[in-house]
């Protein structure tokens, strides 16, 4: 039986920490082929460390690479672009990890011809997945987002955080940071906080630990991290028990890819549900929609979102899988948590009516073949609002009224 009383804990990152912004630069790459190609190839893995970013990965797509390996004119140039206008919007410009100065190393090269095979279309042959694996998506009723309230929390501290440096509000602040919310549960339902983490990369002197620093400008910051989660909190969740700690181990001067490499796909619960929900394994970033760990994954969001918004369930999961080069998924699950309305055999057999849930059904969908990826690749992919342009298109809440119909009938 599951517990309604506990206590449960999320982390986040910022757009600077090193996972991030080797996600974030995965996917510069991502929009960049689609932006040319709507039926490009990418899966391009970044790597980050000391004042160098690498590249590495399988692409298809016409204007910038061809069948036999051949780099349009301009292409790689477009590439060091995209990747250098990256660490300068997250705002590295640092003697150990500066946009204009990194070292860059372009290692992609042209996508497999035996994966192409069984991926494409041909034929009579329907498109198939473009690896073997499982996607979960998750919702829940706790937040207007329909996300994990201790993940939506530690996602907004940092985004507040971001935008205040950006925006010059936080000046003493850098672009690595870090973010952890532990609510305590009451009846399924979050109710107070029992203990909020930030440890953020600050401008030097920014720090008090061991009698060392300067503890004035040490409780400027620490006064700005608490208006922040005075700020995006509930009122009354924070209270005299909530243990606060805020950069605790001290300084932290030296962050980012100078402080820690990166690598793409490091940070797939952030990237999702918080812990909240099971995860498949597969990460999102630098992967074109074709790879089912991005579209299986943001059209299972998509489905419970959608569940739980009809009212039929507090909480959904969904699980597909699929084989490679297999267009139709091998199995779809439903589970309400007990908190549904409706048996969970009944969606298991109308969601595929519903929604095609093939690696092209689910593209077609949700209008995947645009690049839009880029900025799913800090503060989660899930529990952000619709763009005009079809990004966050898995958000939408608009297959509730067929959702009802199909389970009345």
């Amino acid at each position: 039986m599951a517990r309604s009383s506990f206590i449960f804990t999320s982390e986040s990152v910022s757009e600077g920490h090193p996972d991030k912004v080797a996600d974030q630069i995965s996917d510069a790459v991502v929009d960049l082929f689609l932006s040319k190609d709507p039926q490009a190839r990418v899966a391009c893995e970044t790597l980050t460390t000391t004042n160098r970013v690498v590249l590495a990965g399988e692409v298809r797509g016409a204007g910038m690479i061809d069948a036999e390996g051949n780099w349009a004119p301009g292409a790689q140039e477009e590439i060091q672009t995209v990747v250098r206008e990256t660490v300068k919007r997250i705002g590295y410009e640092q003697d150990g990890f500066h946009w204009q100065n990194l070292h860059f190393e372009n290692h992609l090269h042209p996508q497999s011809a035996h994966i192409a095979q069984g991926v494409d279309e041909s034929g009579n042959k329907d498109e198939g997945a473009g690896d073997q694996g499982i996607m979960f998506g998750y919702a829940t009723d706790e937040t207007p987002d329909f996300m994990p309230a201790t993940l939506y929390y530690s996602h907004k501290v940092l985004e507040r955080m971001a935008a205040d440096r950006h925006s010059g509000a936080a000046p003493f602040l850098e672009p690595d940071a870090k973010s952890q919310v532990t609510l305590a549960y009451e009846n399924e339902i979050p109710v107070r906080a029992t203990a909020l983490v930030v440890s953020t990369q600050h401008a030097p002197g920014y720090y008090w630990h061991n009698n060392e620093g300067d503890p004035e400008k040490y409780g400027q910051l620490r006064d700005y991290v608490m208006s922040v989660f005075n700020d995006v909190l509930p009122a009354g969740f924070i209270t005299d028990e909530t243990v606060i700690h805020v950069n605790p181990t001290g300084r932290f001067e030296i962050g980012g890819p100078d402080g820690d490499a990166g690598v793409t796909g490091r940070k797939i619960i952030v990237d999702t549900y918080g812990g909240a929900s099971p995860h498949g394994g597969g990460a999102f970033s630098g992967k074109d929609p074709t790879k089912v760990d991005r579209s299986a994954a943001y059209i299972t969001r998509y489905l419970a979102k959608n569940i739980v918004a009809a009212g039929l369930a507090r909480r959904c999961t969904i699980q597909l899988s699929y084989a490679i080069g297999v267009a139709e998924p091998l199995s779809v699950y439903v589970d309400l948590h007990g908190t549904g309305t409706v048996d969970e055999a009944v969606l298991e057999a109308a969601l595929p009516r519903l929604v095609r849930l093939t690696p092209k059904g689910i593209r077609t969908h949700l209008g995947l073949n645009k690049p839009i990826y880029q900025r799913s690749a800090a503060y989660g992919h899930f529990g952000r609002t619709p763009d005009a342009d079809g990004g966050f298109s898995w958000e939408k809440l608009d297959l509730v009224d067929a959702l009802k119909s199909a389970v009345a009938n």
